[in-house]
Protein backbone atom coordinates (compact mmCIF):
# COMPACT_ATOMS: atom_id res chain seq x y z
CA UNK A 1 0.00 0.00 0.00
CA UNK A 2 1.21 3.13 -0.82
CA UNK A 3 1.90 6.48 1.53
CA UNK A 4 -0.88 8.12 -0.11
CA UNK A 5 -2.97 5.37 0.67
CA UNK A 6 -2.14 5.16 3.84
CA UNK A 7 -3.10 9.01 4.47
CA UNK A 8 -6.35 8.86 2.88
CA UNK A 9 -6.91 5.62 5.58
CA UNK A 10 -5.75 7.88 8.67
CA UNK A 11 -8.04 10.61 7.64
CA UNK A 12 -11.38 8.72 7.43
CA UNK A 13 -14.34 9.52 10.05
CA UNK A 14 -13.85 7.12 12.36
CA UNK A 15 -9.99 8.04 12.41
CA UNK A 16 -10.84 10.79 13.23
CA UNK A 17 -13.15 10.21 15.79
CA UNK A 18 -10.78 7.63 17.85
CA UNK A 19 -7.94 10.55 17.86
CA UNK A 20 -11.31 12.99 19.04
CA UNK A 21 -12.06 10.32 21.77
CA UNK A 22 -8.28 9.73 22.94
CA UNK A 23 -7.75 13.71 23.31
CA UNK A 24 -10.72 13.65 25.40
CA UNK A 25 -11.38 13.83 29.69
CA UNK A 26 -12.97 10.32 29.04
CA UNK A 27 -9.96 8.72 27.89
CA UNK A 28 -7.58 10.53 30.39
CA UNK A 29 -9.82 9.57 32.76
CA UNK A 30 -9.68 5.53 31.78
CA UNK A 31 -6.10 5.82 31.27
CA UNK A 32 -5.17 7.31 34.93
CA UNK A 33 -7.45 4.88 36.45
CA UNK A 34 -6.96 1.49 34.47
CA UNK A 35 -3.65 0.66 36.13
CA UNK A 36 -5.50 1.08 39.52
CA UNK A 37 -8.28 -0.85 38.23
CA UNK A 38 -6.14 -4.06 37.25
CA UNK A 39 -4.28 -3.69 40.22
CA UNK A 40 -7.19 -4.01 42.31
CA UNK A 41 -8.50 -6.80 40.05
CA UNK A 42 -5.96 -8.78 40.70
CA UNK A 43 -5.48 -7.95 44.18
CA UNK A 44 -9.38 -9.02 45.07
CA UNK A 45 -10.93 -10.91 42.06
CA UNK A 46 -8.24 -13.64 41.34
CA UNK A 47 -7.67 -14.41 45.35
CA UNK A 48 -11.44 -15.10 45.17
CA UNK A 49 -11.15 -17.21 41.96
CA UNK A 50 -8.52 -19.46 43.03
CA UNK A 51 -10.87 -20.23 46.57
CA UNK A 52 -13.91 -21.01 44.34
CA UNK A 53 -11.72 -23.39 42.65
CA UNK A 54 -10.53 -24.85 45.84
CA UNK A 55 -14.10 -25.14 46.28
CA UNK A 56 -14.49 -27.62 43.98
CA UNK A 57 -11.82 -30.15 44.67
CA UNK A 58 -11.32 -32.48 47.51
CA UNK A 59 -8.14 -33.25 50.14
CA UNK A 60 -6.33 -36.25 49.25
CA UNK A 61 -3.83 -36.21 53.06
CA UNK A 62 -1.55 -33.72 52.03
CA UNK A 63 -2.15 -33.24 48.06
CA UNK A 64 -4.75 -31.55 46.49
CA UNK A 65 -7.05 -33.72 44.28
CA UNK A 66 -8.25 -31.24 41.11
CA UNK A 67 -10.87 -33.64 40.36
CA UNK A 68 -13.96 -31.46 39.73
CA UNK A 69 -16.82 -32.54 42.84
CA UNK A 70 -19.46 -31.15 44.85
CA UNK A 71 -19.05 -32.92 47.68
CA UNK A 72 -17.94 -30.07 49.88
CA UNK A 73 -20.74 -27.82 49.28
CA UNK A 74 -22.56 -31.14 50.06
CA UNK A 75 -21.15 -30.98 53.55
CA UNK A 76 -21.42 -27.37 53.82
CA UNK A 77 -25.19 -27.27 53.40
CA UNK A 78 -26.20 -30.67 54.83
CA UNK A 79 -24.15 -31.33 57.79
CA UNK A 80 -25.94 -29.94 60.55
CA UNK A 81 -23.02 -28.15 62.43
CA UNK A 82 -22.27 -26.42 59.58
CA UNK A 83 -25.65 -25.75 59.19
CA UNK A 84 -26.23 -24.28 62.87
CA UNK A 85 -23.19 -22.07 62.13
CA UNK A 86 -24.62 -20.63 58.88
CA UNK A 87 -28.37 -19.73 60.29
CA UNK A 88 -26.30 -18.33 63.58
CA UNK A 89 -23.73 -15.77 61.57
CA UNK A 90 -26.90 -15.01 59.43
CA UNK A 91 -28.82 -14.09 62.81
CA UNK A 92 -26.29 -12.64 64.61
CA UNK A 93 -25.20 -10.32 61.61
CA UNK A 94 -28.81 -9.30 61.04
CA UNK A 95 -29.14 -8.15 64.78
CA UNK A 96 -25.84 -6.20 64.54
CA UNK A 97 -26.57 -4.86 61.90
CA UNK A 98 -30.19 -3.81 62.65
CA UNK A 99 -29.60 -2.58 66.55
CA UNK A 100 -26.22 -0.60 64.87
CA UNK A 101 -28.39 1.34 62.13
CA UNK A 102 -31.12 1.92 64.66
CA UNK A 103 -28.68 3.16 67.49
CA UNK A 104 -26.77 5.05 64.34
CA UNK A 105 -29.22 7.05 62.83
CA UNK A 106 -30.40 9.67 66.22
CA UNK A 107 -26.98 10.22 66.67
CA UNK A 108 -26.41 10.99 62.50
CA UNK A 109 -29.30 12.77 62.86
CA UNK A 110 -28.61 14.96 65.48
CA UNK A 111 -25.24 15.58 64.23
CA UNK A 112 -26.57 16.71 60.86
CA UNK A 113 -29.47 18.61 61.91
CA UNK A 114 -28.36 19.96 65.38
CA UNK A 115 -24.81 19.89 65.70
CA UNK A 116 -24.52 23.23 64.05
CA UNK A 117 -20.67 24.69 64.03
CA UNK A 118 -19.92 21.83 66.16
CA UNK A 119 -20.26 19.46 63.36
CA UNK A 120 -16.33 18.35 63.00
CA UNK A 121 -15.89 18.21 67.50
CA UNK A 122 -19.04 16.04 67.02
CA UNK A 123 -17.59 13.78 64.00
CA UNK A 124 -14.32 14.00 65.63
CA UNK A 125 -15.52 12.37 68.63
CA UNK A 126 -17.52 9.46 66.51
CA UNK A 127 -14.32 8.19 65.77
CA UNK A 128 -12.17 8.52 68.91
CA UNK A 129 -12.91 4.98 69.73
CA UNK A 130 -11.72 3.88 65.74
CA UNK A 131 -8.16 4.81 67.35
CA UNK A 132 -7.72 2.28 69.40
CA UNK A 133 -6.81 -1.49 67.94
CA UNK A 134 -9.90 -3.14 67.64
CA UNK A 135 -8.89 -6.06 69.40
CA UNK A 136 -8.82 -3.72 72.51
CA UNK A 137 -12.34 -2.54 71.86
CA UNK A 138 -13.17 -6.30 71.86
CA UNK A 139 -11.10 -6.99 75.33
CA UNK A 140 -12.94 -4.04 76.88
CA UNK A 141 -16.14 -5.61 76.71
CA UNK A 142 -14.84 -8.66 78.13
CA UNK A 143 -13.57 -6.63 81.11
CA UNK A 144 -17.13 -5.11 81.45
CA UNK A 145 -19.03 -8.20 80.96
CA UNK A 146 -17.18 -10.59 82.81
CA UNK A 147 -17.54 -11.84 86.36
CA UNK A 148 -16.49 -9.68 88.34
CA UNK A 149 -16.66 -7.02 85.76
CA UNK A 150 -18.10 -3.46 85.52
CA UNK A 151 -21.13 -4.23 84.71
CA UNK A 152 -21.65 -6.92 87.74
CA UNK A 153 -19.46 -4.57 90.25
CA UNK A 154 -22.37 -1.97 89.23
CA UNK A 155 -25.36 -3.80 89.55
CA UNK A 156 -24.55 -5.44 92.65
CA UNK A 157 -23.51 -1.80 94.46
CA UNK A 158 -26.97 -0.42 93.56
CA UNK A 159 -28.41 -3.63 94.96
CA UNK A 160 -30.23 -5.06 91.92
CA UNK A 161 -29.00 -8.03 91.63
CA UNK A 162 -27.27 -10.34 95.11
CA UNK A 163 -24.03 -11.92 92.96
CA UNK A 164 -22.50 -11.59 89.34
CA UNK A 165 -24.36 -12.61 86.90
CA UNK A 166 -22.85 -15.60 84.62
CA UNK A 167 -25.10 -14.99 81.54
CA UNK A 168 -23.82 -11.57 80.38
CA UNK A 169 -20.65 -13.16 78.87
CA UNK A 170 -19.81 -15.96 76.89
CA UNK A 171 -23.22 -16.34 74.49
CA UNK A 172 -24.60 -14.26 71.16
CA UNK A 173 -25.71 -11.53 73.16
CA UNK A 174 -22.17 -10.41 74.61
CA UNK A 175 -21.38 -10.91 70.57
CA UNK A 176 -23.81 -8.37 69.32
CA UNK A 177 -23.15 -5.98 72.12
CA UNK A 178 -19.50 -6.10 71.22
CA UNK A 179 -20.22 -5.94 67.30
CA UNK A 180 -22.43 -3.33 67.61
CA UNK A 181 -19.95 -0.82 69.64
CA UNK A 182 -17.22 -1.93 67.24
CA UNK A 183 -19.27 -0.45 64.44
CA UNK A 184 -21.31 2.34 65.00
CA UNK A 185 -18.78 4.53 63.91
CA UNK A 186 -18.93 2.92 60.41
CA UNK A 187 -22.63 3.67 60.19
CA UNK A 188 -23.18 6.75 61.42
CA UNK A 189 -21.10 8.50 59.05
CA UNK A 190 -22.66 7.11 55.68
CA UNK A 191 -25.80 8.06 57.48
CA UNK A 192 -24.71 11.50 58.25
CA UNK A 193 -23.65 11.73 54.69
CA UNK A 194 -26.69 10.59 53.99
CA UNK A 195 -28.64 13.54 55.71
CA UNK A 196 -26.36 16.43 54.75
CA UNK A 197 -27.31 16.00 51.39
CA UNK A 198 -31.07 16.71 52.11
CA UNK A 199 -32.50 20.21 51.28
CA UNK A 200 -33.72 21.62 54.28
CA UNK A 201 -35.81 23.52 52.20
CA UNK A 202 -38.06 20.63 51.44
CA UNK A 203 -38.67 19.96 54.71
CA UNK A 204 -40.01 23.54 55.37
CA UNK A 205 -42.00 22.59 52.57
CA UNK A 206 -43.82 20.23 54.45
CA UNK A 207 -43.96 21.71 57.33
CA UNK A 208 -45.70 24.74 55.44
CA UNK A 209 -48.00 21.71 54.45
CA UNK A 210 -49.45 20.88 57.12
CA UNK A 211 -47.34 17.73 58.01
CA UNK A 212 -45.89 17.37 61.61
CA UNK A 213 -42.31 17.36 62.61
CA UNK A 214 -42.93 13.23 62.46
CA UNK A 215 -44.58 12.90 59.42
CA UNK A 216 -42.47 15.14 57.60
CA UNK A 217 -39.59 13.35 58.73
CA UNK A 218 -41.42 9.99 57.35
CA UNK A 219 -42.29 11.39 54.25
CA UNK A 220 -39.32 13.53 53.51
CA UNK A 221 -36.13 12.65 55.38
CA UNK A 222 -36.25 9.11 55.97
CA UNK A 223 -36.59 8.39 52.19
CA UNK A 224 -34.21 10.81 51.06
CA UNK A 225 -31.65 9.29 54.12
CA UNK A 226 -32.22 5.64 52.82
CA UNK A 227 -29.09 5.34 51.04
CA UNK A 228 -27.04 6.19 53.75
CA UNK A 229 -29.18 3.68 55.66
CA UNK A 230 -28.57 1.16 53.24
CA UNK A 231 -24.65 1.83 53.18
CA UNK A 232 -24.73 1.55 56.40
CA UNK A 233 -26.36 -1.87 56.44
CA UNK A 234 -24.16 -3.45 54.09
CA UNK A 235 -21.09 -1.68 55.68
CA UNK A 236 -21.88 -3.32 58.83
CA UNK A 237 -23.31 -6.40 57.96
CA UNK A 238 -21.13 -7.92 55.02
CA UNK A 239 -17.77 -8.14 57.72
CA UNK A 240 -19.74 -8.83 60.95
CA UNK A 241 -21.19 -12.19 59.25
CA UNK A 242 -17.63 -13.39 58.81
CA UNK A 243 -16.16 -12.03 62.23
CA UNK A 244 -13.87 -14.58 64.01
CA UNK A 245 -11.93 -12.08 66.74
CA UNK A 246 -15.32 -11.35 68.56
CA UNK A 247 -16.46 -14.97 68.62
CA UNK A 248 -13.14 -16.09 69.64
CA UNK A 249 -12.95 -13.82 72.41
CA UNK A 250 -16.44 -13.25 74.02
CA UNK A 251 -18.73 -15.81 72.46
CA UNK A 252 -18.00 -18.94 74.10
CA UNK A 253 -19.57 -21.59 72.98
CA UNK A 254 -22.95 -20.10 72.33
CA UNK A 255 -21.50 -17.45 69.84
CA UNK A 256 -19.50 -19.77 67.78
CA UNK A 257 -19.81 -18.11 64.46
CA UNK A 258 -19.11 -19.50 60.98
CA UNK A 259 -15.56 -17.97 60.58
CA UNK A 260 -14.17 -20.19 63.25
CA UNK A 261 -15.55 -23.13 61.64
CA UNK A 262 -13.38 -21.86 58.29
CA UNK A 263 -10.36 -21.06 60.37
CA UNK A 264 -10.18 -24.54 61.78
CA UNK A 265 -10.27 -26.08 58.17
CA UNK A 266 -7.99 -23.63 56.90
CA UNK A 267 -5.73 -24.36 59.68
CA UNK A 268 -5.74 -27.94 62.12
CA UNK A 269 -8.67 -29.34 59.98
CA UNK A 270 -5.95 -29.24 56.58
CA UNK A 271 -9.13 -29.82 54.47
CA UNK A 272 -8.55 -26.21 52.50
CA UNK A 273 -10.92 -27.19 49.66
CA UNK A 274 -14.10 -27.63 52.34
CA UNK A 275 -12.38 -24.26 53.68
CA UNK A 276 -13.28 -22.47 50.61
CA UNK A 277 -16.66 -24.24 50.17
CA UNK A 278 -17.88 -22.80 53.64
CA UNK A 279 -16.25 -19.18 52.08
CA UNK A 280 -18.14 -19.16 48.85
CA UNK A 281 -21.42 -20.41 50.85
CA UNK A 282 -21.37 -17.90 52.98
CA UNK A 283 -20.42 -15.12 50.80
CA UNK A 284 -23.52 -16.27 48.93
CA UNK A 285 -26.02 -16.99 51.48
CA UNK A 286 -24.88 -12.84 53.05
CA UNK A 287 -25.40 -11.47 49.01
CA UNK A 288 -28.91 -12.89 48.93
CA UNK A 289 -29.53 -11.74 52.30
CA UNK A 290 -28.10 -8.15 51.62
CA UNK A 291 -30.48 -7.89 48.30
CA UNK A 292 -33.32 -9.08 50.34
CA UNK A 293 -33.14 -7.25 53.47
CA UNK A 294 -32.22 -3.51 50.89
CA UNK A 295 -35.69 -4.61 49.19
CA UNK A 296 -37.46 -4.60 52.07
CA UNK A 297 -36.16 -1.44 53.31
CA UNK A 298 -37.31 -0.16 49.93
CA UNK A 299 -40.80 -1.37 50.18
CA UNK A 300 -40.84 -0.12 53.86
CA UNK A 301 -39.95 3.49 52.90
CA UNK A 302 -42.31 3.46 49.95
CA UNK A 303 -45.11 2.19 52.11
CA UNK A 304 -44.49 4.50 54.81
CA UNK A 305 -44.46 7.31 52.24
Amino acid sequence: MTAAAFGALADTPSSGRRRAWMRSEEARGLALISPTFLYALALLFLPVLIVIAYSFWTQDYLDIDRTFTLENYRQALTEPIYRDLFIRSLWISLTVSIVTVVFSYPIAWFISFHGGVHKNLWLFLVTVPCWTSYLLRVMSWKVILGYGGVMNTGLISMGLIDKPLTSLLYNSNAVVITLVHSWAAFAILPIYVSLQKIDRTLIEAARDLGDSRFKAFLRITLPLSLPGIISAFLIVMIPTVGDYVTPRLVGGKDGVMIATAIQAQFGKGANWPLGAALSVTTMVLVSLTAAAVVLALKFTVRRIR
